[in-house]
Parts: structure tokens; sequence; C-alpha cells
């Protein structure tokens, strides 16, 4: 599992010539640190006096970057097994009509795979950033700009995700799955980016 290397570890995978794992996994990862970014704000806040009076608040943040940082770490390995999915049906024999009927519904079935992966992503990645915003003027100031990191690396996997959907959608033939898709990314990409840019706006104004 490429979540238990070490940073170095990954890093080196990462940077091979191998076409797995790539943009699709990175950007889970992004997500995932945001996630962490934001428990760890959650934990800074919770407990201090300033902030009783959002303190159930807080704790329910708490426990949904929690579940997030778990879900996105567990789609860099799923990411990269959607696509290993794709490798593996290209792969497959082709000599008769059967055959190549198979391994085409093999392939669409794979891309589909690839597209929803990546998709998965990017719905965590724009809650991650829903609890960023949340938390503005209601935790620990000293870790602005932490909240503000958070943000930025969930809308960094948002984005990521978002040109792994893309980059595989001409390859699907089935015109509503792609219609579907294509209008869940416009509406993730542009809830995402409101959002990114309302809590960079809020984190550049306040820690100056």
């Amino acid at each position: 599992m490429l979540v238990k290397h070490t940073v170095e570890e990954f890093s080196k995978v990462l940077a091979s010539d191998a076409p797995a794992p790539g943009g699709g996994s990175v950007a889970a990862l992004s997500g995932a640190l945001g996630a962490d970014l934001v428990t760890m704000v959650c934990n800074l806040s919770i407990g201090r006096e300033n902030f009783e009076a959002h303190s159930d608040e807080l704790k329910r943040s708490l426990a949904k970057a929690q579940a997030l940082s778990a879900s996105l770490l567990q789609r860099v390995d799923l990411d990269t097994e959607a696509f290993t999915g794709v490798m593996k049906a290209f792969k497959m024999p082709k000599a008769t009509d059967e055959e190549k009927l198979a391994r085409s519904a093999a392939i669409q079935a794979g891309y589909q795979d690839a597209i929803q992966s990546p998709l998965g992503i990017a719905r965590e990645c724009v809650a991650v950033l829903e609890l960023a915003e949340g938390l503005l003027g209601r935790s620990n100031p000293n870790a602005l700009s932490d909240l503000g990191v958070a943000a930025q690396q969930a809308y960094a996997g948002l984005e990521g995700a978002i040109m792994n959907v893309r980059i595989n959608i001409p390859s699907i033939k089935d015109a509503a799955f792609v219609q579907v898709a294509s209008s869940e990314v416009e509406e993730l990409l542009g809830k995402g980016s409101a959002i990114s840019e309302r809590v960079h706006g809020y984190v550049t104004a306040n820690i100056g």
C-alpha cells in the first residue's frame, strides 16, 4: 500500500517511470493533508475558553475532518488501482470477435472506474474546503494560516482530481455517463473555487 510508505519512499515511487501512482493519488494526498490541518486547527481550539461557544461545532468538524482524511488516504491507493484496471483491460486478448467485445467492454468499465475514483476525491476535497470555511472566526486565530493552507491543499486536490476526470472523459462512449460526470465536474469546481477564494480572502485579511 502506498500510504504505508515513508514520505521519502512515496516520493521515489512517484518520481519513477511507473505510470502509477500519478496525479490522482497526489490529489487524494493533497486533500488528506488539508483535512489533517483542519483537524489540527480543531484540536488547537477545542477546550479553550475563548471558543467555548463553538465547542460543539468544533467537535463535529473534528470528527468530519478525521473521517475525510482517512477516506482520502484510502483513495491514494484506490486511484492507482483504478488506473491499473484500465491497463489490464488493454492487455486482454483480442484474437477473436468475442475477445474483442470482452476487451472493449472491460476497457470502458475501466475508464468509468478511472473517472469515478477522482470524482470521489473531488467531492471529499470540497467537503474539506467547506469545513475550513466553517472554522473561520470560530477557531484559534494563531492557527489561521494553517487553516488557509488546509484550504489551499484541498483546492489543489480538487483541481488535480478534476484534471484526472477530464483526461479520461473522451475515452468514454456512454454519452449519458459523460453528461452526468461533466455536469458534476463543473458543479464541484465552481463550488470549490468560490470557497477557496473566500477562505484565502479572509485569511490574508486577518493574518497581517
